[in-house]
This record gives C-alpha cells, sequence and structure tokens, in this order.
C-alpha cells in the first residue's frame, strides 16, 4: 500500500526488480541523487505512478517500458549522461512537468508535439543548436527553459505558443531579438541574457504583461521609446551593455523594483542617477523637462604614486599656464611661470582648463604617497575617472615594481573595475637615454607579466568552478576535501560568472609608459596632448559628454560662490535656498544634491539621521582637515596645538581682553601636555574631542562645526567616540575618540583567549568558530582600520591592536584578527572567531553575524576583489594545526546567519570521521 517512495541522496548503484514490482499503489518516487546506471523494466508496471524523479543519477538511457507508465504527469532526468532525447517519453500524453537540462540531447525529436499536455518544459545546457518546427506545436507549454544553449534562432512557428508565461533564453547565440516572440502577448517572465543582441524591436510593448524582463550582458546600444509602456514590469535588468541614453519617461516603469544598469556608458541620465534607481531617473528627466539640458566636459583626473614619485610637481607642471607669446621651444624658464616647491600637503584638489575653447576642465587629484594616506586614498577612487600613475624614473629599480607600479594597480583595478590608466615615469632628465629606455621597458614587461599571472589565476579558478560544476553533487559533498564541498550548484555558477566579470573587465592600462621631465615645457605639452586625447574618446569616457538639467548645474555652481563658498557646510535649508534661485522647488532638491553626491561634488548623507539635515559642500575644507589627521608628522601637529591655544579662551566673534602672558613655567607645562596628547595620537589613536578642536583651529569655529565634523569622519570609517553611550548624550564629560589607523602595538590584551585559556588563566573545553577571508591577489588598503569603526555599535569592552580587536558581544568574545601576507605565494587573511561550549555554539553564530554583514557591506566597495571565504575546522584550532582545514563557507555563512547551526561539530581531521555527518554539517 505504500504511495511515496524517497530514497533520494543515497549510494544505489541498483534498483532491485523484485522490489519495484511489488510497490504498485507508488504515486511517488524520488530516486535522486544517487549513482544509478540504469533502471529496472519493472519500472513500467507501477501503473498509479505519477511523479519520477532519477536526477543527477548516472543514466545513459531509459527503459522501454517507461512509456506504460500512462499516469505520469512529472518526470524529472536533469544531471544524467542521456545522449539523446528518449523517444519512450514520446508516449507519455498525461506528462505535464518534464527536465532534461544537463543532458547531451544535441537535438529534438520533431514528433515532441505529442506531448501535448506538457506546461513545464527544461532543457537548460542540453546542447541544442536548433529547435524542431514540431516544438511549436507544444501549446500546453507555460513555462519553458532553454537556457545555456548553442540557440542562433527560434523557429517563425514559435508565436504558436499562446499560453507561454515563462521564457528562458540566456545564454544562448542569439544576434536578433526573436521575432517570434513579439506575438506571446501572455508572457509574464522574458530572460535574454548572455546573448548577442544589439538592439530591442519597438514591438515590445506588445508584451503588455510583461514583469521580468532580463537583458544583461548583451550589445544593446539603446532601447526603444515604447520600452516605457510595459508599466507592469517589477524586474529590468540591463546590466553589461552599452546604453549611452535612456528613453524619456523612463520614469513611468515605477513598479520596477529590481534594477540593474551598472557596466553601461551611461551620459542621460548620467550614470550616478540610474545607479540611484528609477525614481531618481523620473526626478532628472522631469528636471529636464522644467530646464534646459546642459553638457559639462569635466573629467576627474587623479594622479597616484609612491612617496615621492614626483606627482606634486607634475600637477604644478601640467596646470599651470603658458606665458603668453611662448614658442614652446627655447628657454624653457620663460615658457612658464616659476613653480611652488614641489612638496606635498597631503591630498590637494586642483582645477584645471585644459581645453578653454570647448570649457573642457579636469579636477586634477593629487592623492599623497605616504602610506599614512591609505586609509582615506580609496574615497577618492571612483568609476568614469582617468588615472595617471606616476613613477620616478630616477629611483626605479625592477626589484621596486612590486611596491611601485604593481600594487597600485591591484588597487585600482580592485575598487574601480576596468579604470583607465595611464603610466607616466617622472625626472626622465635626470636619466641617460639608454637607461631611460630600459626602465621604461622594464615597467611595460612586469605590468604585463602581472597582468597575465592574475588573469591566469582567475582562469585556473574557474577551471576548477567548472570541474566542481561537471562533478555531480552529491561527488562533490562525498568527501570534505573536495573543491567546493557541499557548495549547489547555483552558487558555483554565481562564482564562476564572478570570475568572468573579473576577468572581462581588467584594468585598461595605455601603453607605452610616457617618460616626462617636468622642466621640459614640450614634455609636459606632449602628456596635455595625450590626456586630452584619451579624454575625448567617447567610447572610453562617455561621462566626459554627460548631460545635466540646466538647474542642478546651477545650484552646484551657487554651493561654490561666496558667501557660502567659504563656510565649512550649509544646513539643508541653506541648500533650498540656493535651490530656489537655481529654479527648483523644495520637492526637486534631494535627487539634485543626490546626484552631487554620488559625483563627488559634495557630500550629502541622506541615509544618516546625523547627517542629512547638512550638506558638505566644501570639499576642499574637508580634504584640509583630513590632511591635518593623516600628516605624521608630531613636529607639525605639536605646533598645530600651540597655535591654536594661543587663541584659547576668546569668544566667536569678539575680540578678547588684554590677558596676562604666560609665565615661562606655565607654557612649558601646556608644551608638555600637548605633546603627550599628540604621542598618544601617534601611539594609540586616541584624542580628546578639546584637542581635535585645537588641531581644527582655523577650520572649526563653532561647537557644532565640531560635532558635524566627528560625525562626519565616522560616518567614514575613520574614528569612533569610546566614551559615547549608544544614543545617550555625555552628560558634560570630555568625548575620546579613536582612530584605529594609528594603533600601532601589534596584539591587544587577548592573547590568553586566543592561547585556549579564559582571561583567569584557566583552560577552558570550548569549541572555537572562526570565518577566514582570503584575499590572494591585494588586501584593500585601510580596510581594517575602516572594519574596526564599523562594527563599534556592535561590541564592547574592546582592546585595540594594529592588526587585532579583542570584544565582546554581550558575554560572548569575539576576536577580529588581520594577518599581511608574509610571502608572494601567501595571501593577506581577515578572521572573525568566536567560541562556545558545544551545546551553546549558536551563541558563537548570534556574536559574529553582525560583523560578518559589516565586512560584507564594505567589500561591496569593492566590486572587482577576488577573495574566498572558509569556515575553519574547529578540531584543528583546538589542536593548535598551523593549517586548519577550511571548509567553502561564502554559501555556509548567508544560511547560517538566517538559520544558526545546531550543536553539531565534526572535523574531516578526526579521527572517527562519518561522511554522513558531514553531509549533516
Amino acid at each position: 500500500h505504500l504511495t511515496e517512495l524517497d530514497v533520494s541522496h543515497n549510494r544505489l548503484t541498483a534498483l532491485g526488480a523484485e522490489v519495484v514490482s511489488a510497490l504498485r499503489e507508488l504515486r511517488k518516487l524520488n530516486l535522486s541523487h544517487n549513482q544509478l546506471p540504469a533502471l529496472p523494466a519493472q519500472l513500467g508496471a507501477l501503473a498509479h505512478l505519477e511523479e519520477l524523479d532519477v536526477s543527477f543519477n548516472r543514466l545513459t538511457h531509459l527503459p522501454d517500458s517507461l512509456s506504460c507508465l500512462s499516469r505520469l504527469r512529472t518526470l524529472d532526468v536533469d544531471h544524467n549522461q542521456l545522449t539523446a532525447f528518449p523517444r519512450q517519453l514520446l508516449q507519455l500524453v498525461a506528462l505535464e512537468e518534464l527536465d532534461v537540462s544537463s543532458n547531451r540531447l544535441r537535438g529534438l525529436p520533431e514528433d515532441i508535439s505529442a506531448l501535448c499536455a506538457l506546461k513545464i518544459l527544461w532543457l537548460s545546457g542540453a546542447e541544442l543548436g536548433t529547435l524542431p518546427a514540431g516544438f511549436c506545436e507544444l501549446a500546453s507549454l507555460e513555462s519553458l527553459m532553454l537556457d545555456n544553449n548553442g540557440l542562433q534562432a527560434l523557429p517563425a512557428q514559435f508565436s504558436r505558443l499562446q499560453r507561454l508565461k515563462m521564457l528562458n533564453l540566456s545564454s544562448n547565440l542569439l544576434e536578433e531579438f526573436p521575432a517570434a516572440l513579439l506575438p506571446l502577448a501572455g508572457l509574464e517572465e522574458l530572460y535574454l541574457s548572455r546573448n548577442q543582441l544589439t538592439s530591442v524591436p519597438s514591438l515590445i510593448s506588445g508584451l503588455g504583461r510583461l514583469l521580468t524582463l532580463w537583458l544583461d550582458n548583451n550589445r544593446i546600444r539603446y532601447l526603444p521609446d515604447s520600452i516605457v509602456e510595459l508599466t507592469g514590469l517589477e524586474e529590468l535588468v540591463l546590466q553589461g551593455n552599452q546604453i549611452a541614453v535612456l528613453p524619456d519617461n523612463f520614469g513611468q516603469l515605477s513598479r520596477v523594483g529590481l534594477w540593474k544598469i551598472k557596466d553601461n556608458p551611461l551620459i542621460q541620465p548620467p550614470y550616478e542617477v540610474c545607479m540611484k534607481g528609477i525614481p531618481y531617473i523620473a526626478a532628472y528627466q522631469k528636471e529636464l523637462a522644467h530646464s534646459q539640458p546642459a553638457v559639462q566636459p569635466r573629467l576627474k583626473l587623479l594622479l597616484m604614486g609612491h612617496k615621492a614619485a614626483g606627482k606634486t610637481l607634475l600637477r604644478h607642471g601640467l596646470t599651470e599656464e603658458r606665458v603668453e607669446g611662448c614658442p614652446g621651444g627655447g628657454d624653457k624658464e620663460k615658457c612658464y611661470p616659476p613653480s611652488p616647491p614641489a612638496v606635498s600637503k597631503g591630498i590637494e584638489v586642483t582645477s584645471w582648463t585644459a581645453d578653454a575653447s570647448r570649457g573642457l576642465r579636469f579636477i586634477v587629484y593629487d592623492l599623497a604617497g605616504d602610506e599614512s594616506y591609505e586609509v582615506i586614498q580609496p574615497f577618492f577612487l571612483s568609476p568614469g575617472a582617468l588615472y595617471v600613475l606616476v613613477v620616478n624614473l630616477a629611483t626605479y629599480e625592477p626589484r621596486r615594481f612590486p611596491t611601485t607600479v604593481g600594487s597600485f594597480l591591484h588597487r585600482v583595478g580592485a575598487r574601480v573595475p576596468h579604470a583607465v590608466v595611464c603610466i607616466v615615469g617622472t625626472h626622465a632628465d635626470l636619466c641617460g637615454e639608454r637607461e631611460l629606455e630600459e626602465k621604461c621597458l622594464d615597467i611595460h614587461r612586469q605590468i604585463a607579466l602581472q597582468e597575465k599571472h592574475d588573469a591566469e589565476g582567475l582562469s585556473r579558478l574557474a577551471q576548477v568552478v567548472d570541474e566542481a560544476l561537471a562533478r555531480d553533487f552529491e561527488l562533490r559533498s562525498a568527501s570534505p576535501h573536495a573543491a567546493y564541498y557541499g557548495v549547489s550548484d547555483k552558487n558555483l555558477r554565481r562564482r564562476k560568472a564572478h570570475f568572468q566579470y573579473l576577468l572581462n573587465h581588467r584594468l585598461q592600462i595605455l601603453s607605452p609608459v610616457l617618460p616626462v621631465s617636468c622642466r621640459d615645457p614640450r614634455h609636459l605639452q606632449r602628456l596635455r596632448d595625450k590626456l586630452l586625447s584619451v579624454a575625448e574618446h567617447r567610447e572610453i569616457f562617455p561621462n566626459l559628454h554627460r548631460v545635466l538639467p540646466r538647474s542642478w548645474q546651477v545650484l552646484e555652481e551657487l554651493h561654490f560662490q561666496p558667501p557660502q563658498a567659504q563656510r565649512l557646510w550649509l544646513s539643508w535649508w541653506d541648500s533650498a535656498r540656493l535651490g530656489l534661485q537655481a529654479g527648483l522647488t523644495e520637492d526637486r532638491l534631494q535627487s539634485a544634491l543626490s546626484y552631487l553626491h554620488e559625483s563627488g561634488k559634495l557630500l550629502y548623507f541622506e541615509d544618516s539621521p546625523a547627517l542629512k539635515e547638512h550638506v558638505f559642500h566644501n570639499l576642499t575644507r574637508l580634504i584640509d582637515i583630513l590632511n591635518v589627521f593623516f600628516q605624521r608628522d608630531p613636529s607639525l601637529l605639536l605646533h598645530k596645538l600651540l597655535l591654536g591655544t594661543s587663541g584659547e579662551g576668546k569668544a566667536e566673534g569678539e575680540s578678547s581682553p588684554p590677558l596676562a602672558l604666560p609665565t615661562p613655567s606655565q607654557e612649558l607645562l601646556r608644551a608638555t601636555q600637548l605633546h603627550q596628547y599628540v604621542e598618544g595620537f601617534l601611539l594609540h589613536g586616541l584624542l580628546p574631542a578639546h584637542v581635535i578642536r585645537l588641531l581644527l583651529k582655523p577650520h572649526i569655529q563653532a561647537q557644532q562645526d565640531l560635532q558635524l565634523l566627528l560625525e562626519l569622519l565616522e560616518k567614514m570609517g575613520l574614528c569612533y567616540c569610546l566614551n559615547k553611550p549608544k544614543g545617550k548624550p555625555l552628560n558634560g564629560s570630555t568625548a575620546w575618540y579613536k582612530f584605529p589607523c594609528y594603533v600601532q602595538n601589534e596584539v591587544p590584551h587577548a592573547e590568553a583567549w586566543i592561547n585556549g585559556t579564559n582571561l583567569a588563566g584557566q583552560s577552558f573545553v570550548a569549541e572555537q568558530l572562526q570565518i577566514e577571508y582570503s584575499f590572494p591577489f591585494t588586501f584593500p588598503p585601510g580596510l581594517f582600520a575602516r572594519y574596526s569603526v564599523q562594527i563599534n555599535s556592535h561590541v564592547v569592552h574592546r582592546s585595540d591592536g594594529k592588526f587585532q580587536i579583542f570584544a565582546y558581544r554581550g558575554k560572548v568574545p569575539v576576536v577580529v584578527s588581520y594577518r599581511p601576507a608574509k610571502g608572494v605565494l601567501q595571501p593577506d587573511t581577515l578572521s572573525i572567531a568566536s567560541h562556545a561550549s558545544l551545546p551553546n555554539i549558536w551563541t558563537a553564530w548570534q556574536a559574529i553575524t553582525p560583523l560578518v554583514e559589516e565586512l560584507n557591506v564594505l567589500l561591496q566597495e569593492w566590486p572587482g576583489l577576488h577573495y574566498t571565504v572558509h569556515i575553519l575546522c574547529s578540531k584543528c584550532l583546538k589542536r593548535g594545526s598551523p593549517n586548519p582545514h577550511a571548509f567553502p563557507g561564502s554559501e555556509r555563512v548567508n544560511v547560517a546567519l538566517v538559520y544558526p547551526p545546531t550543536p553539531t561539530v565534526i572535523s574531516p581531521c578526526s579521527k572517527k570521521n562519518v561522511g554522513e555527518k558531514h553531509r549533516n554539517q
């Protein structure tokens, strides 16, 4: 009397004929994820069978008797070894759902139309090149999966499938949008990702019931105006195309929730507007209708390089105006005014009008090369900029390539995939002709070797994913030592897609290396011409020609005009008044400020309760303030503090009455106290709020300035308040701030916990949970320091070291550790650990959950970064193994964050290891 039998996920290699023939009342049978090479003929005797799942086996054929299953409604034979479509299935006239995906069918029979009741058909990855005409007679079809095949076109009769609601044609070879799809008025979901489409027909508006449309990773250059008539769309995916302009009234697609548009050369609306979503696109287009369009030819130019590379001297040489009437030759000293001393003051910003006739302007960022600035440099690396990597040719040696060139290329590639980089060699006048040629060739050669090494490494990793996908999921799960142990096919395909993205978005490095002497006007003019020709290339920098509403442009200009230009920040209402002058009503101001923030013109944090009422428009002063904190010069810091105290006691806007001059002993005492503050800052990153105010004079005028600035620095992940209770004021006590990037002690007071003893020195019996992030190519500069700030709201009783943080989540201890790579072959690692007794292991998961989430948010800022996540074996850790076994962890961690595991801790390294328990784990 048995009606349902599930023996899936076992290791069956055969099915007894006598067993099958006895189960005469069986209606559902699941044999999936086994190792069956064949099915018994007696299966055809199960006259009542309605559902049969034999997927993920090793079947090369199906028994002829299968055609006798006249009541069969659902059949799943995907991921087997079939080499042709089984003709026995054509007799199953009651069949409603059929899955033959991931078999090498290479074709379908003409009489497949016999399956007249079929509603759902899976043919993914079946190596199909064409569809027979008879396929179009499957009039009952509602869902059809044809992805991952080799289809170049659909038969004209395909439009007969009028009941079709969902169609997946992704990862095929379609060059034209199939015209046969346009009459399918009932279609609700259409997937055409990863094809070779160049356009979308205007008649797509006839698909009025469409809810989901995926057109990503094609070659589409424009969208038809009629696409805005698909007002029911809820998902629209367009990333990875060549779209520059979105149709007017695009904001009508207001129901779109899932929206992806990155990796397109967008100019109207600008990329920054499109990335914010459909409501912002609607606001932009509405504003464009209210005011005249304005094209702003302006490009961000970033000078990067090692300390003393010559960036500042190069910036002065590029941006200075030539003396009128200079012929460009002869006496070089007369062609340009004398340059100021080429000493960097930190990060500096200069506006350079490169072509006055067209108003082409570069905003030049001179990024300081000192290591102390690494934590803030990533804030300035953004898409759509031209990167100039400056190398001092006079001091360059081949062995210094990794630090002077290679690391900067890795950094830019991780932050801004597909960025355009120009290599400029400075101090060419200090090198002989042969030396100059050899050094430029060496840089060029080593760049090519590094790029080749990185690309080959990514290709090998992608190949490992392919090999894992080729194996059965059960085989991958049989041994913890197998590559991608226990990782699902879906997640493997996601990882493969990420590797493909990284391979397709390598840096665009302009060659050859351009040698320059900043004292030679001809060299500088040649560099100017080079930068202009690159900037004006529409395919490389489409954003140079972005179109803005005139009112947005005026609003930006008003923010930088006196008197507001001198202020550090404006209130939202101040900006609203400027908006009215620009013709913007209050309801239209938000989208304009959002664009100016996204494009780096000002800072406006609409998602921050503490900052959303303020607009930080004076970026030059903000950068000056950042420079104060990141110049690690004790004498300079002390000098600023002494200057700050000289005016202390004056009320703002008032003149002070004459005061008695301090005695020498008082001056000495004051200097000693300030010196101690400087020492504490440079060793431990600690400063009280009143000393920060002294440091920042004259930038800070009022207490509100200071408070807002500290909130901003905390938002940027640069510091946190040590003694401020959550959500409560300090009640008059001094606020102390910690800047993690300045912490010098290697480890905090957590050695006892790490070595397996508690803080009282007694051993404990506990399981350690440790999640490790590994970075084989590059570790984002400043990531650990910023992460240290981001987790502060989640932990208490913390103790910080340069590379380690020991803290508590409630009563549960957590340790965050960063381990720099010790050699070329070793990766940098960042780990998050906790421990608990075995019955309470879920408390350790709860402790690390928000810390993992905060790290994942920070890593999203680095889309070109490759890293892996592993869960380390607890038994290896307990034994003190130097190389603990690592389980693939990204998917496990994501699941565990939602569903904390039961206290089952298994190790592949323990003496008694049972495979089935590992599957449970």
